[in-house]
């Protein structure tokens, strides 16, 4: 088992006009990423718009990513309720030389804790090889991971759930698990997750600031006084005022307008918010 640690990105899908996902500027922009401060990307997450791209998009994708000079350093999510489906990504993914992965219980249906022990396990029955970040989002999922189900998993299958991405923020604080990667999903959590042990963070503005994150991440572990973090923080508000992807696409697709480019039924922000969103960027002195 490998732990986890650092500034992991959600990584954004990149789309054509079309609203096809643009494998090739997908890739480019997970590198950049790490080029620019990231430790890694999570590949097909919430902010990657993973629950409305195809499979067939996002396998063309992972056999190219598979060839990235960072195929190390990325985490594969999903983004699929369906079992069966989850099971044979993660084939695919396997079959490319990836083994790590971010995945989050399914959405819509009710249920509860020995309902999502069931569907990890089968996951891991099918794939023992592989290591599991368990995906903590209530908002998005329905579902919110207690720290008794956390525990119980980890002590079944200690060598497959790695870690958890923290989104809900019920669990980064308390849970305290042995060689266990625990990530919240905000960088107003990074430094305080650090002081309490946690190994980083994997957050959607990451990518836009990958670079300060990983300055009060690299500065924490030096024992170095933290001079960034409360900029970094007051960028992640900003953006917290809006729907994530939407102000994130807004922002970037305002320099380069391919980003602009969403599929529904997301949208980016109309122009009054766009521009109220980068006023207050710029007001914090924060520009791509």
């Amino acid at each position: 088992m490998s732990k986890i640690n650092g500034i992991y990105a959600a990584g954004l899908s990149v789309l054509d006009k079309n609203l096809a996902l643009d494998v090739k500027k997908t890739i480019k922009h997970a590198e950049n990423l790490i080029d620019n401060g990231c430790h890694g990307v999570a590949i097909f997450g919430s902010t990657g718009q993973a629950q409305l791209l195809s499979v067939s998009e996002k396998i063309s994708l992972l056999n190219d990513l598979s060839k990235s000079k960072y195929k190390d350093n990325y985490l594969i999510g999903t983004g699929l309720n369906s079992l069966n489906e989850t099971i044979n990504l993660i084939s695919i993914s396997k079959s490319l030389g990836f083994k790590n992965f971010l995945i989050m219980p399914p959405a819509y249906y009710k249920y509860g804790d020995d309902e999502v022990f069931n569907f990890y396990s089968r996951i891991i029955n099918n794939h023992p090889e592989i290591q599991i970040i368990l995906y903590n989002f209530e908002k998005l999922c329905g579902y919110k991971f207690s720290l008794e189900s956390v525990q119980k998993l980890v002590k079944k299958f200690p060598l497959q759930i790695v870690g958890a991405k923290d989104s809900s923020y019920n669990l980064f604080e308390t849970l305290k698990i042995e060689n266990f990667s625990m990530l919240p999903g905000s960088e107003s959590k990074l430094l305080k997750g650090l002081k309490l042990g946690c190994s980083g963070i994997i957050t959607a503005t990451c990518n836009v600031t990958g670079g300060l994150a990983r300055k009060v991440y690299d500065d924490f572990q030096n024992k170095k006084e933290q001079v960034v973090n409360e900029k970094l923080c007051k960028v992640r508000e900003v953006f917290e005022e809006y729907n994530l992807v939407s102000a994130l696409h807004s922002f970037i697709g305002a320099k380069e307008s391919i980003y602009n480019n969403i599929l529904p039924p997301l949208s980016i922000l109309n122009e009054e918010k766009k521009q109220k969103l980068i006023l207050e960027l710029n007001s914090l002195d924060f520009k791509l």
